[in-house]
């Protein structure tokens, strides 16, 4: 299990092994490069532990630990854990400054915990096997070797990829594991059944308390934001090891790069990646403030090439379908900065605790336009619209006008978090069903976007804006953006670490009024503010641009090869999944230029590459 995670951890492999448990370590030498290896002992050995992650806050904890009369045998921040857990429990969690998964087993008591970080950084699946043993790991590849464990595709899962482009924490596409959700701890005792509980959720204020928790003083909020985000990037710039930051040009990124550079003096590796399609390509706003921040900038350039090299191993990479195609780039980029670092500073997070994605200026203009119209307006409108839809001519351009107004078109008769599932997805929930052979939808049968309504059933406040801040970080981040980046990067034993993810980063956003996040239709209306004195003017007022491949032009033209292998009809229709004539009318719509299919033509195209790896083919 443990050679299978290899490429996470090239540095090293630690065993613990005793008449109850057996703990495997793959180690990412990046704190103590000597010393650090574990699994990790307490002083009498009555707790060992294994770790994946970094905990930022070792330094702070370790002098009130040796205070309290523990001591360390090592410099890394990992061991933090195991004496933070003789001396405080499971509460040693709460503690935990980080992006972790974690195991913790005490032998004399044969008691088993597991916790994940607080957003979902690291991976952490789980499964009972036929033996009734409880089985972890990193990631699924690992847990496959064990005897009795379920690898059959699990069909009701399937069908939510289809749906979300990811798959929904505690969900897995192998039908006997399960994934501990983000802030959440599992307890086990051989014999007995796991308990499952939350540990951390989003500080969002609960309903009857919006008026007194809410900042809504903007100068306070940026002078503190400020603070913070600089504080975390300085406590994520630790390390034995070189060390970069990923730069898109973006703001969020430019923010991390700034504040990284300021931090150490102007001594910093930025890393970015071209494309071809200049509607695409950012690479030019990244070399902008590279120079204005005077870091040493290296640039690489995707073609479609890299592409259909790429393709056949994608499978391997991702460990579970994902339907996000800039997990590409984003792995091409990874294997660029490994070359020079071994840990990446990124922008993720800031899109979601700050409205940056336009779907949060969509959800304005519907607010204005349809929810609160008398009832005919909104009718006349939705008829309008759909009409002006159809007429539009077809383009592949990075976020045309066609594609932004039929994305709007399909949250129509929607609200809230649904709306945004909506204009998010590649699929529909009936167009999802449609795609599934009539077997497989049969099998599904529940309402697909239940997940919607599950995540935020746990939700504290009732405010419409928050409860959209939940929905994107328990789910587009936590399931798919930082899946994206941790098997992008880990696959070539590459580090990455959010600044913007610090859990008290994380408050702030979630303590001021939703309108210091988005001010009318300005996006990142606080972060702007905050950091508008380190960064180019042209930086801070860049319209918002995804991290995204002209991967619709390449389907049609270099990948359509690829595109009619893995859908070829009769390979559909042996795997019994998907109907083999709706999936080759969306590649020939697609393919003759009568409609815009490259999205969910990707979720499936991801789903076979995955497919056909895990089965061998």
């Amino acid at each position: 299990m443990t050679a299978a995670l290899a490429p996470r951890g090239p540095d090293g492999e630690g065993l613990h092994l005793d008449a109850g448990a057996g703990l495997g370590h793959r180690r990412l030498a990046i704190i103590d490069l000597a010393g650090g290896r574990q699994p990790l002992y307490s002083e009498d050995r009555s707790v060992v532990a294994v770790v994946n992650g970094e905990i930022y806050n070792f330094v702070a904890l370790r002098r009130e630990l040796e205070a309290k009369g523990h001591r360390f045998a090592t410099r890394t921040d990992s061991e933090v854990l195991v004496h933070g857990y003789e001396q405080w429990g499971e509460r040693v969690l709460d503690r935990l400054e980080g992006m972790f998964a974690l195991a913790v087993w005490e032998p004399a008591a044969r008691s088993l915990l597991l916790a994940r970080d607080r957003l979902g950084e690291k991976p952490l699946y789980w499964a009972r096997l036929a033996d009734g043993s409880l089985a972890f790991a990193s990631e699924l590849k690992a847990l496959r070797l064990c005897a009795g464990f379920d690898d059959a595709v699990d069909v009701a899962a399937l069908a939510r990829y289809l749906v979300y482009e990811y798959l929904p924490a505690p969900l897995c596409i192998a039908r006997g594991a399960r994934k501990l959700e983000p802030g959440f701890r599992l307890r086990y005792t051989p014999g007995t059944e796991p308990a499952i509980a939350r540990y951390w959720d989003l500080p969002l204020p609960p309903s009857g308390a919006l008026s007194g928790r809410r900042c809504r003083d903007a100068r306070r909020a940026v002078a503190e934001l400020r603070a913070e985000l600089a504080r975390s990037v300085r406590e994520r710039l630790v390390a034995d090891v070189p060390l970069g930051v990923f730069l898109s040009g973006g703001i969020d990124s430019s923010t991390v790069a700034a504040l990284a550079a300021q931090a150490r003096g102007g001594d910093l590796d930025t890393f970015a990646i071209g494309f071809d399609d200049p509607t695409f390509d950012e690479s030019h706003a990244a070399r902008a403030v590279a120079q204005h921040l005077g870091s040493r900038h290296h640039e690489r350039r995707v073609v479609a090439a890299d592409m259909l090299t790429l393709l056949p191993r994608i499978g391997d990479l991702l460990d579970e379908p994902l339907g996000d195609s800039s997990i590409v780039p984003t792995h091409l980029l990874s294997r660029f900065a490994r070359d020079r670092v071994a840990v990446a500073l990124g922008g993720d997070g800031g899109d979601e605790l700050f409205f940056g994605y336009p779907t949060f200026v969509a959800e304005q203009l519907a607010r204005w336009s349809l929810d609160a119209a008398p009832a005919p307006l909104p009718r006349l409108l939705e008829s309008v619209g759909r009409g002006l839809a159809r007429r539009l001519p077809v383009s592949l351009r990075y976020f045309s006008p066609d594609f932004k107004l039929r994305q709007f078109m399909r949250g129509i008769g929607l609200r809230g978090a649904r709306r945004h599932q909506a204009w998010l997805a590649s699929l529909l929930p009936a167009e999802a069903l449609a795609t599934l052979a009539p077997e497989a939808a049969t099998a599904v049968g529940a309402d697909l976007y239940d997940t919607v309504d599950h995540r935020l059933a746990a939700c504290r406040s009732r405010d419409g804006w928050d409860r959209l801040l939940y929905f994107y970080a328990k789910g587009y981040l936590a399931d798919g953006v930082l899946t994206k980046v941790d098997r992008a990067s880990m696959a070539v034993g590459l580090e990455v670490r959010a600044p913007f993810l610090d859990s008290r980063v994380v408050a702030l956003a979630c303590s001021v009024d939703p309108a210091l996040r988005l001010r009318g239709l300005q996006t990142k209306y606080l972060l702007k503010r905050a950091v508008r004195d380190l960064l180019p003017a042209s930086t801070v007022h860049r319209r918002k641009q995804g991290f995204a491949m002209p991967i619709g032009r390449w389907l049609r033209g270099e990948l359509r090869p690829l595109l009619d292998e893995r859908l070829e009809p009769g390979l559909l229709r042996r795997q019994g999944f998907f109907s083999a004539a709706q999936v080759r009318r969306l590649v020939d719509e697609h393919c003759a230029g009568a409609a815009d299919h490259r999205k969910p033509l990707w979720t499936l195209l991801a789903f076979q590459s995955w497919w056909l790896s895990w089965r061998g083919a």
